[in-house]
């Protein structure tokens, strides 16, 4: 019997990812048992403050590369979204399985929509790129920190603490959390861009496992993978941190990729957009053409200025 070890965080919906490829693996591979090694990342631990301000990169992936390298578990199930643009050196991003509904949704106790929001009421979100979208349609509102795991975050909109949050459709549907909220709102891509790789799950390994390449080639899905590269080359190239609000998705349209992304300040100004559509063929290098054109538009300077202001209630030295 053949065995692989796969890393996953310990939250719920880690948990629920990590065996979802557990069963997908010992469904193809029935001489492969399957094993979890679950590991709490410092973004699991760290409750308290946005991403942004924990410092550095990977604050979901480290750990559990890690015990990769350590030679502690084969491969490493992540939410793509969570996963940088490099790789440590022995590891690779080898598959990305099929991806999901990917859109943002709006929860409220008492509230339908994000349009029936009165003047000033308080909409919970951690994310800079949630916070650029609303301000930008809806400058009233009060954005307000929103931290903790999904139930916490539940729970506070729950209590009264947020008039409505925002959160990913997909978690919540895994989890089957959905039922509970009164009012919820799935907001389309062009309402609310995702941001790069969110609903699909990546897989990443150890280089030289050949088992665990063999099994990640199982999982890879050829379309989704595409999309998420153009997504992932745009942010490599433009050189986008957690410190800056950034928009980007690229979806497949019969033979045609449709690719939107957004740059801009937290409160919503400055917003620095773009739509492209091109032949699937020929979107080889989208992103990183995309994510040129809009540096020779002054990007990079609109993402410096932008990350200056970022929390800065938070970080008055970074003013």
């Amino acid at each position: 019997m053949k065995k692989l070890t796969i890393a996953t965080r310990v939250s719920d919906l880690a948990l629920w990812q990590a065996y979802h490829i557990k069963t997908r693996v010992e469904t193809s591979f029935p001489d492969v048992e399957v094993t979890l090694n679950k590991i709490v990342s410092n973004g699991d631990k760290v409750l308290d403050k946005p991403l942004a301000l924990i410092g550095g990169k990977g604050h979901f992936t480290k750990e559990l590369e890690d015990e990769m390298l350590a030679g502690n578990a084969d491969i490493a199930v992540h939410s793509l979204k969570d996963v940088p643009t490099y790789m440590p050196e022995g590891l690779e991003l080898a598959a990305v399985t099929q991806r999901q509904d990917q859109s943002d949704v709006f929860l409220s106790h008492t509230y339908k929509t994000l349009e029936d929001l009165p003047q000033g009421a308080v909409v919970g979100t951690t994310s800079l790129r949630r916070r650029m979208q609303l301000l930008q349609k809806r400058p009233d509102l009060k954005v307000k920190d929103l931290r903790g795991n999904v139930n916490t975050r539940l729970r506070k909109l729950a209590e009264g603490q947020y008039d409505a949050i925002i959160l990913a459709w997909i978690g919540l549907n895994r989890l089957d959390l959905l039922k509970d909220i009164p009012f919820t709102q799935k907001l389309s891509l062009d309402m609310m861009i995702p941001p790069m790789g969110q609903a699909a799950l990546g897989i990443e390994i150890v280089s030289d496992n050949p088992l665990a390449r063999e099994i990640a080639a199982s999982l890879k899905d050829k379309d989704t993978f595409l999309c998420t590269q153009i997504e992932r080359d745009f942010i490599s190239k433009i050189g986008a941190g957690c410190s800056a609000p950034v928009a980007c998705n690229a979806v497949v349209k019969g033979e045609n990729i449709v690719f939107r992304t957004m740059i801009g300040f937290p409160d919503g100004t400055h917003i620095s957009e773009e739509k492209v559509i091109v032949k699937m063929s020929e979107s080889a290098n989208l992103g990183t053409s995309l994510a040129e054109k809009m540096i020779k538009n002054g990007a990079l300077e609109l993402l410096k200025d932008a990350e200056k202001i970022a929390f800065k209630d938070e970080m008055p030295q970074r003013i």
